[in-house]
C-alpha cells in the first residue's frame, strides 16, 4: 500500500503525518537540527515512505530539503496551490492536509533544480543583492559630497565615472583644493560645461570628518564590488566547466552577454525538460499577461508572479536587443513603440517574454540562435 509523508515546516520545528489510503498512520513534530532532521527520515523509511511533500515556506524548507533529499522523493508546493480552509488550521492538520493532497495526486510539484544550479542560484542572487548595495552605497557617497557643497554630480553622467571616483579618492586623502581636483575631471566634462563651472562645483567646505566618511564609503563600495567580481568569476568558471556550449549558444541570441548568459542558466538550468514548452517557461518566470476575466470584463493584465531575478536580467537584455539594428528585436520594438505608438515598458516586457521563448528553444534544440527573416514574395 502506498504511503506518502507531508512536512509543514516551520523555523523550529517540522511536523510529520504519514498517511495511506485507510487514513493517518503517523504523525509526530520534530526539531529542524541536522540529527532530529535524520532521525525522521529514518522514521519516514520505516513506514515505507517514499515520497513526501513540503511547502515553499521561505528558506525553512531549504535545509530541510539538502537532509532528506537523499532518503525519499521529495516535491516542494506553493502554498497557494494547497490553502488549507478557515477554521481547520493547525500545524498537525496541516501536515495531514499536505499528505493527503499529495497521496490524492492534487499537487504538483515546482521546479527544483540540482546541486550545481542551486550553486550557480547563490551566486547570481548575491550578485543581485551586491548591485543593490552599491547603488545605495554610491547614493549615500553622493549626499556626504553634497553636504560638503561639492556639486561634481550634477555636471556627471553617472556617480559611478572614474572621473566621480578619482574626485572621492583624492578628497579622502586630503586633497581639498578645487584647481587640484579639476586636473582628475574627465577633459570632455570640462570642455561640455567650461572649466569654470568645474572648478567652481569642486569648490566646498570639507572637513576631516568628512574625508574619513568618504574614504570608508569608497573602501565599502570597493568591497562590495570586488566580491561582485569573484562571485562572477566563479559562475564562469562553473559554466564553463559544465555548460560551455549552452553558453555560447545563449551568447548568439541578441542582447545577451556573457554576465547575461550565466544569470540565465542559474536560474533556467542547463536543459529545459523541467518545462514542457517555452508557454510553460515564460508562465514560470512571471512574463506572462494575467488572464483574468469575469462577466465579459477584463480585471487586470499585468505579468503574473515568477521568478523575479530571471525577469530583472530578461528587462535589462530586452533594452539591449531593442537598440541591436538590424535583429528581429529591434525591428518588433520599433514598430510597436513608434509605429503603433504603445507603450515603451510594456514593449520592453514584450520583447523579454520573446527573448525566453528564444531561449527555451535554443537551449532545448541546443543549437546557435538565428535570426527571424520574412519570407519576401516574388515579385509578380
Amino acid at each position: 500500500m502506498r504511503q506518502v509523508g507531508g512536512l509543514d515546516v516551520h523555523k523550529d520545528s517540522v511536523f510529520l503525518c504519514v498517511v495511506n489510503e485507510n487514513g493517518v498512520v503517523y504523525r509526530d513534530k520534530f526539531g529542524v537540527l541536522t540529527p532530529e532532521l535524520e532521525r525522521m527520515a529514518g522514521i519516514m523509511q520505516e513506514y515505507g515512505v517514499d515520497e513526501a511533500c513540503m511547502e515553499s515556506t521561505s528558506i525553512y524548507w531549504m535545509p530541510v530539503w539538502r537532509v532528506l533529499e537523499p532518503y525519499v522523493s521529495l516535491k516542494l508546493v506553493n502554498p497557494f496551490f494547497i490553502r488549507q480552509l478557515s477554521g481547520k488550521k493547525s500545524d498537525v492538520k496541516d501536515a495531514e492536509w499536505i499528505a493527503t493532497c499529495l497521496l490524492k495526486g492534487l499537487i504538483s510539484g515546482s521546479y527544483v533544480p540540482d546541486e550545481l544550479i542551486q550553486q550557480l542560484r547563490q551566486y547570481d542572487r548575491r550578485i543581485s543583492d551586491l548591485n543593490t548595495e552599491i547603488t545605495r552605497k554610491l547614493g549615500k557617497l553622493d549626499a556626504a559630497m553634497q553636504r560638503c557643497n561639492i556639486r561634481i554630480s550634477n555636471y556627471m553622467s553617472s556617480t559611478d565615472t572614474k572621473s566621480y571616483r578619482e574626485v572621492v579618492r583624492l578628497i579622502s586623502e586630503g586633497v581639498w583644493d578645487p584647481v587640484e581636483l579639476s586636473k582628475v575631471v574627465h577633459g570632455k566634462t570640462a570642455n561640455a560645461v567650461g572649466k569654470d563651472v568645474i572648478v567652481a562645483a569642486l569648490t566646498g567646505v570639507v572637513t576631516d570628518a568628512d574625508a574619513d566618511m568618504l574614504r570608508q564609503l569608497r573602501d565599502e563600495v570597493a568591497l562590495a564590488q570586488r566580491h561582485k567580481d569573484e562571485c562572477q568569476s566563479r559562475m564562469e568558471s562553473l559554466c564553463e566547466m559544465h555548460f560551455q556550449e549552452q553558453m555560447q549558444n545563449l551568447q548568439t541570441i541578441p542582447g545577451v552577454s556573457k554576465r547575461s548568459a550565466t544569470a540565465i542558466i542559474a536560474e533556467v538550468g542547463g536543459d529545459v525538460n523541467s518545462f514542457q514548452d517555452a508557454a510553460h517557461l515564460v508562465s514560470w518566470a512571471g512574463l506572462k499577461p494575467r488572464n483574468e476575466e469575469s462577466a465579459g470584463k477584463i480585471k487586470s493584465t499585468r505579468t503574473t508572479h515568477g521568478n523575479k531575478y530571471l525577469r530583472k536580467t530578461l528587462i535589462e537584455c530586452s533594452w539591449a536587443a531593442s537598440r541591436k539594428h538590424g535583429c528581429f528585436f529591434n525591428r518588433f520594438s520599433y514598430i510597436q513603440t513608434t509605429v503603433r505608438h504603445k507603450n515603451k515598458m510594456k514593449v520592453q516586457v514584450a520583447v523579454a517574454r520573446k527573448i525566453l521563448a528564444t531561449i527555451w528553444f535554443v537551449l532545448h534544440d541546443h543549437v546557435a540562435y538565428r535570426d527571424f527573416t520574412p519570407d519576401i514574395a516574388p515579385a509578380q
